[in-house]
């Protein structure tokens, strides 16, 4: 937010030296810039929670609560995912509706290590809440192309891993 440069990690010793630096990053998935038009960028969590800001002025990145309402105002986390999908580009018959207009997309996660895993299969959003019992992981939703839930992950998603935002309007 304040205009200082996030830094991008291009190789995977990159991503996992900035991990266990606790720094912000980012990358494309697959590191392909090309994705990048597709899918957007892949945080770390320390870019999300940096004091400076990662969001643009006037937004934010939401809360575990405010996923909460989300999936509560679509109905429930059991068929919100449905409604948040995009409607083309997930593997099998995994595509949703977009009804919501979120236009959730599969850009699968980067784990702490730098590999890259679930491009097709899921797509993970980060939350701006940490994990209470243990500061190495902090909350996220996600979306798989197996069925139409938004589900939660309290403590699978290290903050070392990198995972897709979204902003909010304050």
């Amino acid at each position: 937010r304040n205009g200082d440069k996030i830094t991008e990690a291009k190789s995977k010793e990159d991503w996992e030296r900035l991990g266990i630096e606790k720094k912000p990053a980012w990358c494309y998935c697959q590191n392909d810039i090309a994705n990048g038009k597709i899918f957007g960028k892949m945080y770390k969590w320390f870019a999300v929670n940096d004091p400076r800001g990662l969001a643009p002025k006037g937004w934010h990145i939401p809360s575990d609560s405010e996923w909460n309402l989300l999936t509560t105002v679509l109905g429930g986390d059991v068929g919100a995912g449905t409604l948040m999908k995009s409607t083309s580009g997930w593997e099998g018959s995994g595509n949703g509706t977009n009804s919501s207009k979120f236009t959730g997309l599969p850009g699968g996660i980067r784990d702490w290590g730098g590999s890259f895993l679930f491009l097709g299969k899921m797509g993970y959003w980060w939350s701006s809440t940490e994990y209470t019992n243990d500061n190495n992981f902090a909350m996220a939703r996600y979306l798989n192309n197996n069925n139409g839930e938004v589900s939660k992950i309290i403590r699978a998603k290290k903050k070392e891993s990198g995972i897709s935002v979204r902003c909010i309007k304050d």
